[in-house]
């Protein structure tokens, strides 16, 4: 990789995980197309690495906010789902990773941007934390399945708490299943050392953001940014056959 990659790749992960601080979600649905496209080692397993540092803080940050109700269940329907995302690593390979991710942020984007509205029981959200649970083990984004179980709430304070909460353990829990699973090399772990400043710069930055930023607004670019880059996605795929 060059030298101009790494610094395309640093501001990405910074943008990202400004995105994250502000709103709650957004890092893997946008890093993770954006950064396949610059290099295919720079995603997706380096942002699953890189999440502890982004979404431990945000809880500590927003701990007075917090809402713990129903994320035992969330968390309860994570195990599955890793599970089942591991069954389909299995047969994932290759640029079909590619075509796997654009899928999922495009179906992402699909579902937020209908303005679709899911109430929130336990069988709700226990089955959120299933598809959670599996898309986050293939493609390391496992935001929007959780981000439709609280479009309703106003407070954003507790939006971003309450999904760093469940982001934090998920990540324990897909971290885990991967690498026993043989599915994290050195490289990745190489590769998110070297983008973790971009990350703690974006975080730091969200702290300002966050008082200032309008999340709908701000949702809006997500879902164009997202959209843009999983289509040059599956583009780059389709040019390359």
């Amino acid at each position: 990789m060059t030298l101009l990659a790494w610094i395309a790749a640093l501001g990405v992960t910074a943008f990202a995980a400004a995105v994250q601080g502000s709103i709650g979600f957004g890092f893997a649905v946008i890093s993770v197309p954006i950064l396949l496209l610059v290099h295919p080692s720079l995603a997706p397993v380096p942002q699953l690495l890189m999440s502890f540092a982004l979404t431990v803080p945000m809880a500590w940050r927003e701990r007075h906010e917090l809402d713990l109700g129903g994320v035992g269940w969330i968390l309860l329907g994570r195990l599955p789902g890793a599970m089942l995302g591991l069954a389909l690593l299995v047969l994932v390979a290759g640029e079909v990773v590619d075509l796997v991710v654009a899928a999922l942020v495009l179906a992402a984007v699909g579902i937020l941007g209908s303005g679709f509205r899911l109430r929130r029981t336990r069988a709700t959200e226990c089955a959120a934390g299933v598809f959670s649970g599996a898309s986050a083990i293939v493609s390391s984004i496992g935001g929007p399945p959780l981000a439709l179980l609280f479009t309703d709430e106003e407070r954003t304070g507790t939006v971003r708490a309450t999904l760093a909460v469940v982001f934090t353990v998920g990540i324990a829990i897909t971290t885990a299943t991967r690498a026993l699973g043989g599915y994290i090399t050195a490289g990745d772990v190489r590769t998110a050392l070297v983008l973790l400043p971009g990350l703690v710069a974006g975080y730091l930055a969200s702290g300002l953001l966050r008082r200032h930023v309008n999340p709908r607004r701000l949702r809006r670019a997500i879902l164009v940014l997202s959209t843009v880059a999983a289509l040059a996605l599956v583009g780059r795929v389709l040019l390359s056959r």
